[in-house]
Parts: structure tokens; sequence; C-alpha cells
């Protein structure tokens, strides 16, 4: 009902009052039609009031209006219509004439084109051929080329390059999979190219799986060889250390015939393409890039570290069959060649291996090695065994920390064991010494050659002049001395040893510590037991005492050879020095000295009861006794004098001297002298001067001080002396008089020997006065001097 015009819209005329609503419906139906509207409302319309034939009527009645309107249309166009009937006619006679003259023309061409048309034919069949025989040259040519890939990839399979035959089966499938003109060639690659490719993967992981197997064993000889270069740095730098040290010594010495030059040599290169440490990756990239290749690379990565992890897992084991220190350089050189191929692999690998997973495989390494070393070292009594895996991790720790890897918490493990390293050296030492002692037999030590000199000797710096001494030489001490003087130089050595390289620079004060405790605590432990146990002689306790005065020496020469080790200039040691540490031992040894001499000298001084205590003259060369305590003293200092140092032999005969005068004071005291007379005094008085004279005579040999104080040895028998001999001995009781003339003296031994000199007998005090005579003056202030000091008491 839509037309391309628009037309005018019919409104229905408005219903009269009274018409009915059948009217009106059929008004509203036709202006509905003619507007061209939709008829379906009217139609429901009807249909739900029951009516439908109302709406037929309404539509015949609509078809005879219009039948009216066409008649009046018809009738008002008929002419047009006749004129338009009367054109037609006109022109089919022109078409007839136009049919004729085509059926000519079209004889005509029938006549020509005929043979035109037949070597059209011709030509398009030909044309035809053509094109199927270039369709078939380039099909040809595809399956050539596909055939010569084939052939290529079959040939990379053939020499095991399966990266450039994956290259071609994935050129195969991009260029001529589509391009491919035979079905059964497609079919034939469709199924052989996922069967090839299988089998690369195949054969490339079957590779990789022997390069995991062999590359465990590359890893322990590479972790030895890189050890060893680290070794063999180290080494070469003690070696010019030790050069240095010699060079140091000389300039101290003021030595200059011999100059060292210090050369440092280069390092070893520890690189796998230009150094000594080679090993081939190639199987592992190999895999890697087939593996990219075939789109797997994410699950190579993870095989790779995965199995990496299981391999380290499986080297951390550590064998119970075999004893720690037989297996340990082979369970940290394995562990150091792992992580020196995870370094070149994280390098050139091209992100096989992330640095967060070495780092994490490393965090795993170094906690079970501390793990290990930590149950080791606990169970470890031998300070030597201790020390050998000790300076292995250590080397281990400089060859990875090259790498970069942090070696922190390994070092931090051996300084925790610091203190039970020392306690078993200390515990070893002990014992070398008690050894050392127990063969000594205490005599001189006798050299031949000038080696066994510097061996003895020089070696540890205990002579007492650079100048070298005519042979065979006897030296001041025994064979003790030379093997403590290794024990403890062994000592410092093994103390430097450890903790050098132990992440601590400056390490001299914990060796000087345990230095002094070997000394303070061992050695002179040891000495005092040999001392106060085995020493039975004076040529044994001499010995001794010469001994003590050598190591006296020997002590500065131990903590200037742990200051050098240590990299301490000499005189920031010796700023620190303190006191000899074998004092006790060296004291003790002077006291056995000097026991035993005073027993010797009590064997002479019991000629004193030979003594004529009431002898009417004094006796003009002194008493028996003096006289050969002196020939023994003076026996005794020109045979001490060749091993003992004079501070010592001044000391031993102080003490001897001491021991002379306490005990000839002993002997006015004791019960066996009742009483004596003052030419008895004036014959001790001769015996105080003849050892007065003894001290005197060793001033040559000691010096003029050292000699007045061997003579200030016999002060309190000069003194007793002096006062019983006095015309004034009353002057005791004057503080300053006494205080310079008699500060030795005891009041009671002055009582009790005084009271002795004052007898009833006349002859008593025969030198004061006769009998009968006047009371002598001297008796009398003696009298008055023991009245008041016993008031006094």
């Amino acid at each position: 009902m839509n037309s391309t015009k628009s037309r005018r819209k019919i409104v229905p005329a408005a219903v009269e009052n009274g018409d009915t609503a059948d009217k009106q419906d059929q008004l509203l139906l036709s202006s509905a039609i003619c507007n061209g509207e939709d008829l379906g409302p009217f139609v429901r319309k009807v249909f739900a009031s029951g009516k439908p034939e109302t709406l037929l009527h309404h539509l015949k009645h609509f078809t005879k209006s219009k039948e009216s309107e066409i008649e009046d249309v018809c009738r008002a166009h008929y002419q047009d219509f006749i004129m338009a009937v009367d054109d037609l006619r006109s022109l089919l006679s022109d078409v007839d004439s136009l049919k004729s003259s085509l059926s000519n023309s079209n004889s005509k061409l029938q006549n020509v084109a005929v043979p035109l048309l037949t070597s059209l034919d011709s030509y398009v069949e030909a044309k035809n051929k053509c094109s199927n025989i270039a369709l078939a040259i380039n099909s040809l040519n595809t399956c050539v080329q596909l055939m010569e890939l084939c052939s290529r990839a079959n040939l990379h399979l053939t020499k095991n390059n399966f990266y450039m035959a994956l290259k071609c089966l994935d050129s195969i499938e991009t260029i001529f999979h589509d391009k491919t003109p035979s079905s059964t060639l497609k079919r034939m690659l469709e199924k052989q190219i996922p069967a090839i490719r299988a089998h690369i993967e195949k054969k490339v992981s079957k590779e990789f799986g022997d390069w995991l197997v062999e590359i465990r064993t590359v890893s322990r000889n590479l972790g030895q060889l890189a050890i060893g270069q680290a070794s063999a740095a180290r080494q070469r730098e003690e070696e010019l250390r030790i050069k240095q040290r010699q060079a140091e010594e000389q300039s101290r010495l003021s030595l200059r015939d011999c100059v060292y030059a210090l050369e440092e040599e280069d390092d070893d290169e520890i690189d796998g393409e230009n150094g000594i440490l080679g090993f081939d990756l190639t199987p592992l990239y190999k895999g890697y890039h087939v593996h990219q290749t075939l789109g797997l690379e994410d699950r190579f990565k993870q095989y790779y570290f995965e199995n990496r992890k299981l391999q380290l897992t499986s080297d951390f084991q550590v064998s119970s069959m075999t004893p720690f220190l037989e297996s340990h350089q082979t369970f940290f050189a394995q562990i150091a060649g792992f992580f020196i191929v995870e370094d070149r692999v994280l390098r050139t690998g091209g992100g096989l291996i992330s640095k967060m997973d070495v780092e994490n495989l490393w965090d795993t390494a170094v906690s079970k090695m501390c793990s290990v070393l930590e149950d080791q070292f606990s169970r470890m009594q031998t300070a030597n065994h201790l020390l050998l895996i000790k300076d292995y991790v250590s080397l281990l720790g400089v060859t990875l920390r090259r790498f970069g890897y942090p070696i922190d918490a390994l070092l931090d493990v051996l300084s925790k064991h610091r203190d039970k390293y020392h306690e078993l050296l200390l515990s070893d030492c002990r014992k070398q010494f008690a050894e050392a002692l127990a063969a000594d037999k205490f005599e001189q030590m006798y050299m031949k050659k000038e080696y066994e000199y510097s061996m003895n000797v020089l070696s540890f710096q205990i002579q007492t002049s650079n100048i070298m001494p005519a042979f065979p030489y006897v030296a001041p001490f025994s064979s003790t001395v030379p093997d403590c003087c290794r024990i403890v130089r062994s000592f410092i050595e093994d103390s430097v040893s450890f903790m050098s390289y132990g992440g601590q620079l400056e390490f001299y004060d914990v060796v000087k510590k345990f230095l002094d405790k070997l000394l303070s605590e061992v050695l002179d432990g040891a000495l005092l037991k040999v001392i106060t146990g085995s020493i039975t002689g004076v040529t044994q306790a001499m010995q001794m005492a010469a001994n003590m005065a050598v190591f006296e020496r020997a002590c500065d020469f131990f903590f200037r050879h742990a200051a050098q080790l240590s990299g301490i200039p000499l005189r920031i040691a010796e700023r620190g020095r303190r006191q000899f540490p074998l004092i006790k031992a060296r004291d003790a040894a002077e006291e056995t000295l000097s026991g035993l001499l005073k027993q010797k000298v009590d064997g002479f001084l019991l000629l004193i009861e030979n003594v004529n205590w009431m002898a009417d003259d004094p006796p003009p060369g002194g008493n028996e006794y003096v006289n050969e305590v002196i020939i023994f003293l003076e026996t005794l200092v020109s045979t001490a004098q060749q091993i003992l140092p004079v501070q010592v032999l001044k000391r031993v005969i102080q003490e001897v001297l001491s021991h002379i005068s306490d005990m000839i004071v002993g002997a006015l005291l004791g019960e066996s002298v009742k009483r004596f007379s003052i030419n008895a005094i004036m014959g001790l008085d001769i015996d105080v001067r003849l050892l007065e004279s003894f001290a005197e005579n060793q001033a040559p040999l000691l010096s003029e001080s050292d000699a007045n104080q061997l003579k200030s040895a016999l002060v309190e028998s000069r003194q007793l002396v002096n006062l019983l001999l006095s015309n004034h001995p009353e002057n005791f009781l004057n503080p300053v008089i006494r205080e310079r003339s008699y500060n030795a003296l005891d009041y009671r031994k002055v009582v009790a020997i005084s009271e002795k000199l004052k007898d009833q007998s006349d002859r008593l005090f025969g030198s004061f006065g006769t009998r009968g005579a006047r009371q002598n003056p001297k008796k009398k202030s003696l009298d008055a001097l023991i009245k008041r000091l016993k008031d006094a008491n």
C-alpha cells in the first residue's frame, strides 16, 4: 500500500448525531485503507466481538465504492490509451523491419565468426594446457624445495645438529605446509614432523642427562683445581711475607749484606675460556636452545634447576664410613666446583638460571656447610685436624669469594671455634712440653756445626752476641730450651695460621692472649712441675736456672715473632710488652738452686760447732767453717758464671750469703751456745769480714753496686757483731742511730744474745775489766740496754 509519492491523508467525516456505530466503523475502515494504515486493530476487534461478517461487508462495500472511481478514471484517460495503442502498432512495424535486418546481419556474422571461434577454442585449450603445465612445474619446484629441506633436516639429524634440524622443520611448517600440493606428502609431513621433534627432544634430553652425570666429576676436579690455585696464591703470599720479614729483620739488625727484591707474580686466571679451569657446557646450552626452539624453554629451565638442586643435596651427604678429615677436601671441592659451574651458567646461559635461584642454592649450601662444620668441629679432639679443615674452608671461601659468593657465615663458624682450637693446641703443647722436659738430662748442649747453632740458637734469637762462636760450642742451656722454643714457635705459627684468612684483619691481640696463656700457664706449669719434682742436685738446679734466663730472651722473640706473623709492626708489639710470663718457674728455679746451695753451705756450717766460744784470743785467720764456706762459694762462682747470667748469679749468691748470716746469728741464739766471750765475737767479726771481702771481690764480675748488694746480705750478722763490739751499745736505743746502724736487728735477738755475753763468770767480760776491779762502763751500758729492752718488751 506504500507509495514513493506522498499522498494526502484522508480524515473520516464527522458522524452526525443519530448515525449508527456500524456506519462509523465503515468510515474508519475506509479511512485506514486509504491512508495505508495497519488493519490489524480492526481485524482483532471484529474477531473479539465475534462478528467477522461485518468486516467482510465493509470491505466489499469499500471495493464497490472504488470501482466507480476506477471507471471515472478510465473514462478520463481513454483517449490517451487509444493514442498509445496506435503508437504501439506503428512501432511494431519498425520492429519487424529491424528484426529482418538483424537476422541478415547475424547470418553474415555467423559465416565470418565460425573460423574465428574454432581458432579461439584451440587457443583456449592450449591456454588451459599451459596453465596446467605451469601449475605442475610450480608444484614440482615446491616439492623439490621441500625435499631439499627434508634432506637437509635429515643431514642435521645424522650429525646431531638438532638446532639446525629444528630450524629446517620450522621452515617446512611455515613455508611449505600449506603450499604442499600432494595430500600424501602433506600427511607424511604432519606425521613425521612431530615424531622428529620428539626424537630430537629425547636425544637432547639423553645428552643433557649424560652431562648432568659427567658434570659432577668435572665439578669435583674443578673445585680441587680452583682451591689448589688459591692455595698456591696463598703460598706465594706467604713466601713474599717471609722475605719481607727477613728484610725487616736485617734492617733492624743493621745488616746490609743482602737485599731482597720482592716481586709479585700474577695470579692464574680462574676462567673457563682463557684460563686453566675449562669445562664443557655445550650439551647444556644445546639442550637449552633446542627446548627454546621447541617452545619448551620454561620446562627445561625448571628441569635443569630441579636436577641441579638434587645434585647439590646429594653433595651435602657426609659419609659415616670415612673420617671427615679424609673426605673434607672432596666434600668442599665438590661444592666449590658446583658453584663455579653455576656462576658460568648464570653469566653465559642466556637466562637459563636466574641470579635469585643461584643465591637460593648458595644460601642452602652455606647453611648445610655451617651445620656440617659445627657437627664435625664439636667432635674433633685434635688441634691439627681442626686446623687442616679450617685452612681448607678458608681456601674454599677465598675461591668462591672471587666469583661473588658471600662467605661471612662460614668465617663466623671458624671464629666461633677459635677458643676450642687453641685449647686443643694448648693441650697438645702441654704433652709436648712434658715429653721434652722428661727427655732432658739438664746438661749443657754441645754443638759441633754452625747449622746446629743456627737451628738451636739463632732461630730463636737467644744468642748473647751477634758474633758467631767457635765450634765445637758448649751452650749455657740444656736441650729443654730449643725443644720448648720449637714447641712455642709451632704454637704461634699454628695460632696465626688459624686466625689468618678468617675474616679478621687484626688478630694479634688474640694470638698474644693465647701465647701468654701458653707461656704463663702451660710452660710455666710444666717447668714448675719439673723443678719441684725432678731437680735433686745443684748441677741440675743451676742448669734449670740458666735455662730460665735463656727463656727470658726467648719470650721476647716469641712475642716479636707473633707480631711479625700477624703483620704488626715490632714497635707496636714492643710497646705493649708485659712482664716475664715464666716468672713463677724462674723464681722456683732460683729458689731451688738457692735451697740446694744452702744445704751444701749448711754442711760446712756444721763446723761452727767447733768454734771456741770462750776463747782467750780471737782466731787470727777466722774460724774453720768460714774458710770452707768461702772456698765453696769461690768454686761455685767460677763454675756458675759459665752458664748463669750475672744477675741470676748475684741473686743466688745473695740468698746464700743471707742464709750464712742467718746461720751465724742463729748459732749465737742456739741452745748449744750457753755463753761466749768477746774474743769469740771478735772471731765472728773476722768471719764476717772474710765474707764481705768475698762479696767485694765479685765487683769485676758483677758491678760495684751489685757487689754492695751482696755485701748487704750479711747486714744482720754485721750489725750484731758491731753492736756487741761497740763501746756504747746503749746507742741501739737511739731511734736515729738504730735506723742508721742497726735497722736489721731484732731487739728480742739482741736481748737473748746479749744475755749470753753477760755471764756471772769473771771471764765472760774479761775484756771489760779484771776480777775485783770496778765494773767496766761497757758492761754497765750493755746491762742497761738489756734491762731497758726487757722493760720495753
